[in-house]
């Protein structure tokens, strides 16, 4: 008497390829998964925050972004906190984090911090001065922002012990411009 079910070899035949499929599908989880949580070294450095450095100008030796551009703190800041927002902060862009600030060439990794800013971004600090650029630094090693006064107070370049630089007050009062920058 002929049976409608199909012989175990017939079976295996056509159960093989959704078990290949399977496998193959479960190779690639498998694989995003560990790509996922170990990524490659230059997803990890890039994970990192921005690197501070030091290089040497006509005021001596200071703190430069990852791009060589001069770091200066602004006096109007308090208790680690930034006062710098809005046209300020447009001015003066703010130095900001997606991870821990790396310390490089002489800066001290002791005194890196962050702190958060009004906005919700994180910015970088340095012996608790939030740290800025100035816009008017077009290039590595200008200090045009030193000693201005805009926004409401002073602004002055970082040193590696992460006070203030000024100038000689002999050449006379500090440059003030009179549209806040």
């Amino acid at each position: 008497m002929p049976t409608n079910q199909p012989s175990d070899a017939a079976r295996a035949a056509t159960l093989r390829p959704s078990l290949i499929a399977t496998a193959a599908a479960l190779a690639v989880l498998a694989a995003l998964s560990f790509l996922l949580l170990h990524p490659a070294a230059g997803h990890a450095a890039r994970a990192n925050g921005p690197a501070v450095s030091t290089a040497t100008t006509s005021l001596g030796r200071i703190l430069v972004d990852p791009r060589g551009r001069t770091l200066y703190l602004f006096a109007k800041d308090k208790n680690d906190q930034s006062a710098c927002n809005g046209q300020c902060a447009t001015f003066w862009p703010p130095l900001i984090a997606s991870g821990k600030p790396l310390a490089t060439n002489g800066v001290k990794a002791s005194l890196l911090g962050t702190t958060k800013r009004a906005d919700g971004r994180m910015q970088v600090t340095y012996n608790r001065h939030p740290l800025y650029t100035f816009v008017k630094d077009t290039k590595k090693g200008q200090t045009n922002g030193e000693e201005l006064k805009a926004f409401g107070a002073e602004w002055y370049v970082v040193s590696p012990a992460g006070a203030k630089i000024a100038k000689s007050t002999a050449a006379g009062p500090a440059p003030t411009s009179g549209n806040g920058y």
